[in-house]
């Protein structure tokens, strides 16, 4: 069994000569970088949404080519507590997760069960805090052509496509819209219902009791109960060397706009002008009920790739957009000579809520190079007889071994029957 006694923080790392690295990278190159252009755009209601924008991440510290993005929404209710802390973050949970000395195509691979560990975490730190705020996040990992999307709520994240294709990347986690996530709901303990007022009327969407809450994932929500999981939705997608735009956007949009109004409204403008217009098109369609935050991230094939011109010293949105228009026209030539089709290749999709079959298993059986085990969640490193299988126990797992990887530490352990409705979480509002 796990104890706290004797863990500690993880310190070691798998070493790999950088030459070697670099060999790796080299090796998987198989089409130019994209161009990234993205634009931020945002009113306020509540003070509520946030969100993270960081293009100078790095697999390899100190390698430019092993650069990827991060593109990211919080939307906080009961506050904004959740969504600060969330923001702050959960970018270094999930790196944290990942193991040292991965090739891109086994980062990429290993990026799934990363992001989920890194939301639990998130969740189960914040929590620890005693404060009631909660948050959705919308979480995106743009690296060349590969987009990987994590996300828990209603902050919908889309991809559209040259030709007009509109994809969704995540799932909104409502209970009024979800049945799946509704069963699981009441499955783990937890009462689905409206709002009930005098003489018993119900009205409103449907909502988790205790709490109200009308989401079933987020982060934070402790006075709600552990059945409102942190566990993400998880999309990877492989774009083809046209590119794409993705447009990230807190129900403030959402609840105004259809993802293919999103996108049509704003066809044919820099990133920067369409987030502007896609947040003007949700308050003049809706007015500004609730925060409405846009992100727009144009993926541009280098052969679209435009120079940048210099900074003017007084913004002009205006001659921006005019000169964007007239540069574009001089590449049209260039897309209509592209020999690549126009495909999203799909390469990882899952949602289940149930941590044994999103962590998996490990070949390594979870060992750290000290020796030791290592929680799958928090990262801290165990002895051998204080690491708890995920898959111990559980019935989602009958074809796993309960004495393999990846391994839990008692507090870790806990929060996963906390959240499976098989036991109280322990945690107490302050």
């Amino acid at each position: 069994m796990a104890s706290g006694e004797g863990r500690r923080q993880r310190h070691h790392h798998d070493l790999v000569p950088l030459a070697v690295l670099l060999k790796r990278e080299m090796k998987s190159e198989r089409m130019g970088k994209p161009t990234l252009r993205y634009g931020h755009a945002a009113q306020s209601k509540k003070g509520e949404d946030y969100f993270l924008v960081k293009t100078d991440c790095q697999r390899v510290p100190g390698n430019s080519s092993s650069s990827f993005s991060v593109f990211a929404i919080f939307d906080g209710h009961n506050g904004n507590a959740a969504a600060i802390f969330t923001r702050e973050h959960l970018l270094n949970h999930v790196l944290g997760a990942l193991p040292r000395g991965l090739g891109r195509d086994e980062w990429l691979h290993a990026l799934p069960r990363a992001l989920v560990a890194g939301f639990v975490k998130t969740d189960k730190e914040f929590q620890c805090r005693g404060e009631t705020s909660g948050t959705t996040a919308t979480f995106v990992i743009v690296d060349r052509w590969t987009v990987t999307v994590a996300s828990v709520g209603d902050s919908r994240c889309i991809l559209d496509t040259q030709g007009g294709a509109v994809t969704t990347l995540t799932v909104d986690h409502r209970l009024e819209e979800n049945i799946e996530e509704r069963e699981r709901v009441t499955s783990s303990g937890g009462e689905v219902g409206r709002l009930s007022i005098v003489g018993g009327v119900e009205i409103g969407p449907l909502r988790c009791w205790p709490g109200g809450l009308c989401l079933s994932r987020s982060i934070g929500d402790m006075d709600v109960g552990e059945f409102i999981v942190p566990i993400p939705y998880v999309k990877q997608v492989k774009l083809s060397n046209t590119g794409g735009r993705l447009i990230i956007a807190s129900d403030g949009i959402w609840d105004a706009l259809s993802s293919e109004t999103a996108a049509k409204s704003c066809h044919g403008l820099p990133a920067e002008l369409a987030a502007m217009q896609v947040v003007k098109e949700a308050l003049r369609t809706r007015g500004l009920k609730d925060d409405t935050t846009c992100i727009v991230v144009d993926i541009i094939p280098p052969d679209n790739e435009l120079s940048p011109a210099p900074p003017p010293k007084k913004q002009n949105k205006l001659r921006d957009l005019l000169s964007w228009v007239r540069s574009r026209g001089s590449t049209n030539k260039v897309s209509k000579n592209l020999s690549a089709i126009n495909i999203v290749e799909e390469l990882f999709e899952e949602g289940s809520a149930m941590l044994a079959e999103r962590l998996g298993s490990y070949d390594n059986s979870g060992k750290s190079t000290s020796g030791l085990f290592v929680c799958a969640i928090c990262q801290a490193d165990l002895a051998p007889s204080e690491g708890i299988s995920v898959h111990a126990g559980s019935i989602f797992s009958i074809s796993s071994k309960p004495w393999q990887g990846p391994f839990l530490c008692l507090d870790c352990r806990d929060k996963k029957d906390a959240m499976e409705g098989r036991r109280p979480s322990g945690v107490k509002v302050s």
